[in-house]
C-alpha cells in the first residue's frame, strides 16, 4: 500500500501547488490513500475554510489533519463534524470540543487509521500527547495501519514521539515548523518517521509568510501583522511517500518529496 502525506498547506498558493502538482504525482505513483495537513490552508494561513476543503477533496485528498490553528477560522465549526469531509483535529484537545481525533478508512481488506496530535513544548496548552496516543492505541485494533500526524514545534519532542511509537504504529510524520527535515527513516524496521514533512506554499517568503513583515518583527522587536505571502507565484510542494507492507502493519520504505515551481 502506498500513502502520500502532504506537509502544511499554507494559503491560496499552497492550494495552487497541490492543484498543479498532485495530479502529476498521482499519475506517477498510483497512491492508495492521500493525507494532507490543512490547518494553514485558509487565505490568511490560519485555519481551514469550506473552499479549501472543496479544493483538496476534489483533487483527491482523502483525509485532512489539523493542528494548533484548528479553530482560527469560523468555517471549522460547520465542517469539522461532517463525515464526508474526513477532517480530524488533535486528539489531545479537550474532549468537550467538536470533531474527531482519528479516522479509520477501509481500503480493500485493510484498515488505515489516521491520528492527529499536537505537541506541548513551545506550543499552546495541550493535554499530554503521549497519554492521548496511549488511550487511542488501546481502542484501535492492532492489525490496522496507523498513521500519526504529530504537529509540534520542538524537534526533540517529535523525535521522542517517534521513538515512543516505534513498533506500535506504521508511521509518525512531524508537521508544524514548515521546514522539511532530511531524516526520513524506518525506526526498528517498522515505523516510518520524519521530524518534519515541510510546507506546501509560497517559496519566496518566510515559512509561507511575507518576508518583509517577518524581518521587521525580528529586527525592530515590535508587533507586526504578518500575512501570507500572496504576491509570489513561486510555490514549493513538500510531502512524504510511505509504502506499507502487505503482510504486516509495518512500513517498507519512506521517502521525502520537495518540488518547486
Amino acid at each position: 500500500m502506498k500513502i502520500l502525506f502532504i506537509g502544511d498547506i499554507v494559503g491560496n498558493l499552497g492550494l495552487k501547488a497541490v492543484s498543479e502538482y498532485l495530479p502529476y504525482l498521482k499519475d506517477k505513483n498510483q497512491f492508495d490513500f492521500i493525507i494532507a495537513n490543512a490547518e494553514n490552508s485558509a487565505p490568511n494561513g490560519r485555519g481551514i475554510t469550506k473552499q479549501a476543503v472543496s479544493v483538496l477533496t476534489n483533487i483527491g485528498v482523502n483525509t485532512l489533519t489539523m493542528g494548533n490553528h484548528t479553530w482560527d477560522h469560523d468555517d471549522i465549526y460547520e465542517i469539522i463534524d461532517k463525515k464526508n469531509y474526513n477532517i480530524i483535529r488533535p486528539a489531545n484537545y479537550p474532549t468537550a470540543l467538536p470533531g474527531r481525533s482519528y479516522i479509520t478508512v477501509k481500503l480493500g481488506n485493510k484498515n488505515v487509521t489516521v491520528i492527529n496530535l499536537c505537541g506541548q513544548t513551545f506550543m499552546d496548552s495541550f493535554n499530554c500527547p503521549f497519554a492521548a496516543i496511549d488511550d487511542l492505541l488501546a481502542k484501535i485494533p492492532k492489525d490496522h495501519y496507523i498513521i500519526v500526524d504529530f504537529h509540534a514545534e520542538a524537534t526533540s519532542e517529535k523525535i521522542a514521539m517517534g521513538r515512543y511509537l516505534a513498533g506500535k504504529v506504521s508511521a509518525v510524520f512531524g508537521t508544524h515548523t514548515h521546514v522539511q527535515t532530511s531524516d526520513a527513516q524506518l525506526i526498528k524496521e517498522h515505523t516510518g518517521y520524519i521530524t518534519d514533512v515541510g510546507m506546501t506554499g509560497c517559496r519566496s517568503g518566510v515559512i509561507g509568510m511575507e518576508a518583509e513583515a517577518v524581518l521587521k518583527r525580528f529586527r525592530l522587536k515590535i508587533p507586526v501583522k504578518i500575512n501570507v505571502d500572496s504576491n509570489s507565484s513561486s510555490w514549493q510542494f513538500s510531502a512524504v511517500i510511505i509504502e506499507l507492507a502487505k503482510g504486516s502493519t509495518s512500513a517498507r520504505e519512506i521517502k521525502s518529496i520537495y518540488e518547486v515551481s
